[in-house]
């Protein structure tokens, strides 16, 4: 296997471009961008639009036509070699006389995982993995969390002051950060498979926990309050008839009189109870990642407190973004977190930090858990 060159990094980086075409409606398959790239010229390139429509590397395919022959392939995900809702990949690569794949992340997925590759290298197309790895990972870290652990890859997006509190003593909320960042929250949503949010949220913020004013197109998520007790009214907004649906989960019996009332509302009730009258955190997760029709592969969880300490002491976060305002709330403020019992700093769960974005007035800190 040859090494990948400058040229090889600047035509995936285009592969992966064109794969963030379909963010927000390929789940639960993956995004990727495919470019064919023959004497130093794109003969075709696609990406994967949405689940049931053909891969990337079809469209690009159809766009070269007879020009794929002795083409350089660049794909951000290794090429499928089995029979799913689409032919595999390999075999249309092949078929076209592609001689060389590049290819930037391989597919965890246990039907695919290496054996694309493998059947490339057997049929005489040489083959480069890894190029702009980490990059082509980044980008399907939810496809690649649920297809190996079949729970949702779980964000948890905060906004806070500088001292990390989360609304001022009266509950209020609104709002701590600016334009700019409530903008990105809603294209968050639209990234998503489900949105999340606990009963003090749900109570006091009353949010609707739809993506607004987002452009381009989008498959419309979940609505999911955890509400153990049924507390949150029964007109709240995330209840309401939206596109996506909502559901809520809870550790009351599916059968009490609340329950009876969401459900003939529309509502899915779930009864996962767990310890101490709960809602079964990992139950709940579990079971969205084998939702039908389709699975939830991702959520995006909005608050509050306790809820975002409930799933910081399960091990259930896989992604933290806070929006951090330039702002100081005080001591009475209500905490980012909910108490997590730590004797000493030490054994609080740790992060990685990823490079801070700016928003405006505002800054986005997105961290990943140490584990």
């Amino acid at each position: 296997m040859s090494a990948a060159s400058d040229v090889d990094r600047a035509w995936m980086a285009r592969a992966l471009a064109l794969a963030e075409r379909g963010r927000g409606r390929t789940s639960p398959n993956p995004m990727v961008g495919a470019v064919l790239v023959k004497d130093g010229q794109v003969v075709g390139e696609g990406f994967h639009p949405r689940a049931g429509e053909p891969h990337a590397e079809v469209f690009a395919l159809r766009e070269a036509g007879a020009r794929a022959r002795g083409a350089t392939a660049y794909v951000t995900l290794e090429p499928c070699n089995h029979h799913g809702r689409t032919p595999p990949c390999t075999e249309a690569l092949i078929a076209a006389g592609v001689t060389r794949v590049v290819v930037g992340a391989t597919d965890p997925n246990p039907l695919v995982a290496g054996r694309g590759l493998d059947r490339l290298s057997i049929a005489g197309v040489a083959v480069i993995h890894g190029v702009l790895g980490d990059e082509a990972h980044r980008l399907n870290e939810a496809f690649e969390h649920w297809i190996t652990t079949r729970r949702p890859f779980v964000t948890l997006k905060l906004a806070t002051s500088i001292d990390g509190r989360i609304a001022a003593h009266t509950g209020a909320s609104q709002w701590i950060t600016g334009p700019a960042a409530r903008a990105r929250v809603h294209r968050m949503r639209a990234d998503v498979d489900a949105v999340m949010v606990g009963s003090g949220t749900a109570r006091a913020d009353d949010p609707r926990l739809t993506p607004r004013d987002v452009p381009g197109e989008w498959n419309p998520p979940l609505r999911v309050v955890i509400d153990s007790s049924l507390s949150v009214p029964l007109h709240a907004k995330a209840y309401g008839p939206a596109p996506g649906g909502a559901l809520v989960a809870t550790a009351k019996p599916d059968d009490a009189p609340a329950a009876k009332v969401l459900a003939a509302r529309g509502v899915t009730v779930w009864s996962l109870p767990g310890a101490n009258g709960k809602v079964d955190l990992t139950a709940l997760l579990t079971r969205l990642g084998a939702h039908t029709p389709e699975p939830i592969t991702s959520v995006l969880v909005e608050g509050g407190g306790v809820l975002a300490g409930a799933l910081l002491a399960a091990g259930l976060v896989d992604k933290l973004v806070t929006h951090v305002a330039p702002v100081v709330i005080g001591g009475d403020g209500k905490p980012a977190f909910g108490a997590l019992g730590l004797a000493a700093p030490a054994d609080g769960p740790r992060f990685r930090f990823e490079a801070p974005v700016p928003l405006d007035d505002d800054l986005e800190i997105v961290a990943y858990p140490v584990r």
